[in-house]
């Protein structure tokens, strides 16, 4: 299997070069050079460790024997609270929800980033190389990341998250880890400018000759394809001829995940991408116009953007890809914070997804309305999804996202039931815990140097 970029297509990289650097240096994304297609019929009766390996192996295969790659996958996935690791719970008629919050951070970022963070560490070992982890969070992936790399010798992991635009559960979970290999970087500005500060360092010479920076936000490929494993363990949960879903979405990463998971031979009928108030995704895909508008606060910070880098990945599909028309694209998106998507391939993007935008008090009344009724208690960002599976009414079975767990987002819960959300202990822990972060205007320049007196 080799890599292509999304503004290279003839590109041809290996996997091994792919996953250390995350971001091409023309500044595009990763992506196969084919779409290896997968029996359905040989994953029947699997275990998650087990129809993740069949997911994940096609792409890996020429750089990582088989039985250490089961091992990795057995290692990432050992410490998961539920039996079924990733379970999928009936709530009305062909109405489900896919439970994404057993993992060490209750969040749905920890199903790819614990497997990264062993594959990681496996590849280390053997190169005796170091590298700095790089990373941009919105809240969850921070938090997932840090727990996956936290005191790995070999590791120095570097994660910006906006200045008191995440919930205090989520900084807590990463300023409160007293290992000396992580390092927090509180930005004052929103998540696009920490993910804009991430992407500039990638590309930066002075910096790329000084460390190994490696990339663990959904633009890393290895973090897409791990995602992709859920989609497929839940549809072999429900023995149904074809499903649904829809996924919340800030970055794209998730709902390009189930994406893959359809090329892959997964027969989805339906895909729902949800956003919350911070609509451009919606904007986007219904209108053709691509436009920048201000990130606003919402119950469900970890879609508060308004630039879904993964996006590219499927402009990139859509225009059968066409690494010329995406550069032309993306430098007059990135000059201009508009673009019109051309007609053609928005009709290609419409025939593949159904968009949907969420408000604030359509996420409370959400919440409420699901806890009355079913007595099911969600987080606001599962709350978007969940708003669009109580208004369809289909014969195939609609599968909607649990992104993380309601006990880090107890403000959003007080507010729709007026009571606080059970909280798991090892989330009561970080309470007593000193916090450490840096402070930093919204500079690359900043961040640079901080990094570089840290390595």
């Amino acid at each position: 299997m080799h890599y292509l970029s999304t503004r290279n297509n003839q590109l041809k990289e290996s996997f091994l070069n792919i996953l250390f650097r995350g971001l091409s240096k023309d500044g595009g994304l990763f992506l196969p050079s084919e779409w290896p297609t997968i029996s359905l019929k040989n994953l029947a009766g699997k275990s998650y460790q087990e129809v993740a390996h069949s997911i994940i192996f096609p792409y890996i295969k020429d750089d990582v024997p088989d039985s250490d790659l089961k091992f990795i996958i057995n290692e990432a996935y050992k410490n998961f609270d539920h039996n079924k690791i990733a379970p999928v719970v009936n709530i009305d008629k062909n109405k489900y929800v896919l439970e994404l919050f057993y993992g060490p951070t209750f969040a749905f970022k920890d199903y790819a980033l614990q497997f990264l963070g062993n594959l990681f560490s496996y590849l280390l070992t053997k190169r005796k190389k170091k590298i700095t982890v790089l990373g941009a969070t919105s809240g969850d992936t921070g938090s997932a990341a840090i727990n996956a790399f936290k005191g790995k010798d070999d590791i120095e992991v570097f994660i910006l998250h906006p200045h008191n635009n995440v919930s205090e559960v989520q900084r807590r979970q990463m300023t409160t880890i007293e290992e000396t290999n992580i390092h927090n970087f509180a930005i004052e500005g929103n998540f696009d400018d920490c993910q804009r500060i991430v992407k500039e360092l990638f590309v930066d010479e002075e910096i790329q000759s000084k460390t190994s920076l490696t990339a663990i936000n959904s633009i890393n490929w290895i973090r897409i394809i791990a995602q992709t494993v859920y989609y497929f363990w839940s549809y072999l949960q429900l023995n149904k001829e074809k499903v649904n879903f829809i996924v919340p979405s800030g970055n794209f990463g998730n709902i390009f995940s189930a994406r893959v998971a359809k090329y892959m031979g997964l027969p989805i009928n339906e895909l729902h991408i949800v956003t919350n108030e911070n609509d451009i995704l919606n904007r986007s895909i219904k209108t053709g116009e691509m436009k920048i508008l201000k990130v606003k606060q919402t119950y469900s910070p970890s879609m508060d953007i308004q630039i879904s880098s993964n996006f590219e990945r499927q402009l990139f599909e859509s225009s059968d890809r066409d690494s010329n028309f995406l550069n032309d694209l993306m430098r007059s998106f990135s000059k201009n914070n508009e673009v019109t998507i051309p007609q053609n391939i928005l009709k290609n993007i419409q025939s593949i997804y159904n968009t949907h935008s969420v408000t604030d008090s359509e996420v409370l009344q959400t919440i409420k309305e699901f806890y009355n009724k079913y007595n099911y208690l969600s987080d606001p960002h599962t709350a978007t999804g969940l708003n669009i599976l109580s208004k369809l009414n289909t014969n195939v079975a609609n599968i909607s996202l649990a992104c993380a767990h309601p006990a880090k987002f107890k403000n959003a819960i007080f507010d729709a039931i007026n009571k606080e959300p059970p909280v798991p202990q090892d989330l009561k822990k970080i309470f007593d815990k000193e916090e450490k972060m840096t402070i930093l205007e919204n500079k690359k320049e900043l961040v640079k140097s901080n990094i570089l007196k840290l390595i």
